[in-house]
């Protein structure tokens, strides 16, 4: 929860950037861990689409988006049991090794606490363009016929989260899938 530790409870890798699938798998994860989960909200920057409500475990979810107010590489879900989860958002295209780090940094309770953005822009300048392309000699590269598509192996891979919790669950780590 966000009374933890500061800026950041842990990271969330998506599969893909459809948020509607993506947001109820992961609702569906914490749901049970934090409550039930009442409202989720999500800067708009970068999904293509965004839903009004999102199924989670037999109830339905609001979700709420922003572009100014929320920092667009972070999620807050809401619970009215425990708080808020504020998680960095790994961008689903992102290399499993860049993934890795990133997850590891925004879950990591002993660093001063850092926004989402900051983050995201420390990777990219200490591993640059690593953060958003998968490596050309990676086995999770994927051509379709034309060549161009980076995609599938983000959508092949499962969907991982990783969170900082120092209340009574301790370190959670969950895979979404």
């Amino acid at each position: 929860m966000s009374t933890s530790r500061g800026l950041l409870d842990g990271a969330w890798w998506p599969r893909s950037r459809d948020l509607t699938h993506e947001l109820s798998a992961l609702a569906d994860v914490l749901d049970p861990l934090s409550g039930r989960i009442t409202r989720i909200a999500v800067n708009a920057t970068y999904w293509p689409a965004l839903p009004s409500r999102v199924p989670v475990n037999g109830h339905v979810v609001k979700v709420g988006w922003f572009t100014t107010e929320l920092d667009p590489h972070k999620i807050m879900l809401l619970s009215h049991t425990t708080g808020c989860w504020n998680l960095l958002v790994i961008p689903p295209e992102t290399n499993a090794p860049a993934a890795a780090r990133l997850m590891a940094a925004a879950s990591d309770s002993t660093r001063p606490p850092t926004t989402a953005s900051a983050l995201m822009a420390a990777e990219h300048a200490l591993h640059g363009s690593s953060m958003t392309v998968l490596d050309q000699d990676s086995e999770e590269t994927w051509e379709d016929a034309d060549g161009t598509s980076s995609y599938q192996a983000a959508a092949d891979r499962p969907c991982r989260l990783v969170m900082e919790n120092v209340g009574s669950l301790g370190k959670a780590r969950s895979r979404v899938r």
